[in-house]
């Protein structure tokens, strides 16, 4: 079995307390199957802490972009392209989008970096992963005008309603479903898994944030994803293999990435 974590922040994880080395999270991922990692960036000091972690590591591949929370007008686009131009590890843009949640005071930047990281992903041909929160309105008109649908897309870490997810759906997004699923307070959840199609589901930790059931209070590692992809294929009936094997495939077609 094959299970792609298709969203983790590797150079989070606390390597003191937890883990030893990279080696050893990759080995308790592949433990449970959890066989190919996507490492996300949050910002470009993020992403060259990140890039220096991973190194040659043929099983994990490397996002680039700056979070709306994290001063986007710190940065502009050449920031971004002059990284990841040449650089075959980088297979996604992000994670960028909009988040009203804690801060309203710089909506403009943040609008303004989003779109400026769809751009790039079309003239580069990368999908964009994208985080949304207390902003599905602005973020479906920006999707929209800026014609993200060419160049492909996941909404991580999926929080929203159904009418959300198929609007998304629509646009030819993909849906990644995170730990969020399993905690008992969103069992709402249960009907929007069923109603996202299977060919476009993918599977994350966000770790080392939102530890899935039954490892709440610790901190989340990709591993976990094992727990992510049982939960849903119970949801969805469907054997864990065939979970697993489909939300691989959508990944290597969302991305244009060979994980085996």
């Amino acid at each position: 079995m094959f299970i792609v974590d298709s969203h983790c922040h590797l150079n989070l994880l606390d390597y003191k307390k937890n883990h030893c080395n990279l080696d050893d999270v990759i080995a308790k991922a592949f433990a449970r199957d959890v066989k190919f990692m996507l490492a996300v960036a949050t910002d470009l000091s993020d992403f060259h802490n990140m890039k220096k972690l991973v190194g040659q590591h043929k099983n994990i591949a490397l996002s680039c972009g700056i979070h709306p929370l994290n001063k986007p007008e710190l940065y502009n686009v050449d920031d971004i392209y002059s990284l990841v131009i040449d650089d075959p590890k980088v297979i996604a843009l992000g994670e960028t989008g909009l988040d009203y949640h804690y801060n309203e005071y710089n909506k403009i930047n943040q609008q303004t970096s989003f779109r400026n990281h769809i751009r790039l992903g079309i003239a580069l041909n990368k999908p964009i992963i994208v985080h949304m929160r207390n902003a599905f309105i602005d973020t479906l008109n920006i999707l929209k005008e800026e014609k993200s649908e060419i160049c492909g897309g996941v909404l991580h870490c999926f929080s929203e309603n159904q009418l959300a997810a198929s609007k998304l759906l629509d646009l030819g997004f993909y849906i990644s479903f995170s730990g969020i699923v399993t905690f008992n307070k969103n069992k709402n959840f249960d009907n929007i898994i069923r109603y996202v199609p299977l060919d476009r589901i993918l599977v994350e930790t966000d770790s080392p944030y939102l530890s899935p059931v039954p490892h709440r209070g610790q901190e989340n590692q990709p591993a976990y994803t094992r727990d992510v992809a049982e939960y849903i294929s119970i949801i969805k009936n469907i054997d864990i293999e065939e979970l697993s094997e489909t939300t691989t495939n959508n990944f290597k077609t969302l991305f244009h990435v060979n994980v085996n």
